[in-house]
């Protein structure tokens, strides 16, 4: 039996309203809500309520459909829901909001959950907690788990299914898919529910990037001046662009820099002016300094 897999319809101008809200570069600092154990999805619930799509997914396309109409919101994912239930963004919009690496994790937190399915599956009936029955994987969609996963279980446990194995082997590698299942799940949707976070930290990035003259003046030392040459790189697919530099906040033309290096802390707070050739604003840091940071833009930013 087939099931056509539609996607939801949605207002333009919702979509329009949604689209707006989460181009905008957001504050958010660690230890947030999204890091709260109230807000981690419940599984088991997703996906009882969306086995029977689950157990027919075999390509990127219905991993997409089965996310977009169900699976991204009740797995509290709105915003991922709302932009890749978007038509017609342009390449350049595209690659500034990754939509490439959203899609792929997307598509991978579904084949997490239809291996997790199939895994459960083969436990309870293994266990003989429900009648034996014919429980199928079929070639092609062995395939696409594979490519979304992988999971390195999955081979094994199909194979001693298909064979009728019931011994205690087949329980392990049952139990093993459903544990790769479920971590791969579990990061994916981390990956998700941080990618606004992601996006503000790459273009917060790419508008420092350059050469710049830094001058701080510390208070706390008898109003020492130190005079600094900073090179911020262009923004990178991971990794913290300067040694000590653990994040970076763009809202409008306000700036925040945290660096953190040998159990010491500083947080600078500056304005971008001059058509974002400076930077100016003030410094705290751990040890009871605080004073003003100067900048301002030497070179421009290298490719």
């Amino acid at each position: 039996m087939l099931i056509r897999l539609t996607s939801i319809g949605l207002n333009p101008s919702a979509i329009v309203l949604a689209f707006a809200f989460f181009v905008i570069p957001i504050v958010s600092f660690a230890g947030g809500e999204e890091q709260s154990p109230e807000s981690l999805p419940d599984w088991t619930k997703i996906m009882l309520a969306d086995q029977e799509r689950l157990a027919r997914v075999e390509s990127d396309q219905a991993a997409r459909e089965v996310f977009i109409s169900t699976i991204g919101r009740a797995a509290g994912l709105h915003d991922v829901v709302a932009a890749l239930a978007v038509q017609g963004i342009s390449s350049k919009l595209a690659k500034e909001l990754m939509l490439s690496q959203v899609t792929a994790s997307a598509q991978r937190v579904i084949a997490a959950l239809v291996v997790w399915c199939l895994a459960d599956r083969m436990t309870q009936l293994l266990e003989g907690n429900a009648a034996r029955e014919d429980l199928v994987v079929a070639p092609a969609q062995a395939a696409w788990l594979t490519a979304n996963g992988p999971f390195p279980s999955l081979n094994d446990a199909v194979k001693l299914w298909d064979a009728g194995d019931t011994s205690a082997a087949a329980a392990v590698a049952a139990g093993h898919l459903a544990q790769e299942a479920g971590r791969q799940a579990m990061e994916e949707w981390w990956r998700l529910k941080t990618w606004k976070d992601r996006v503000r930290g790459i273009r917060g990035q790419s508008r420092l990037c350059g050469t710049w003259q830094w001058v701080i003046h510390n208070h706390q030392r008898h109003h020492e001046e130190q005079k600094l040459s900073l090179v911020f790189p262009p923004s990178g697919k991971d990794g913290t662009p300067l040694p000590g530099l653990s994040e970076i906040v763009v809202l409008g033309d306000v700036v925040y820099l945290r660096w953190e290096r040998e159990g010491k802390v500083q947080e600078d707070s500056l304005l971008f002016s001059k058509e974002g050739q400076r930077l100016e604003g003030t410094f705290v840091n751990s040890q009871g300094g605080w004073g003003s940071v100067s900048g301002k833009r030497t070179a421009s930013c290298m490719p």
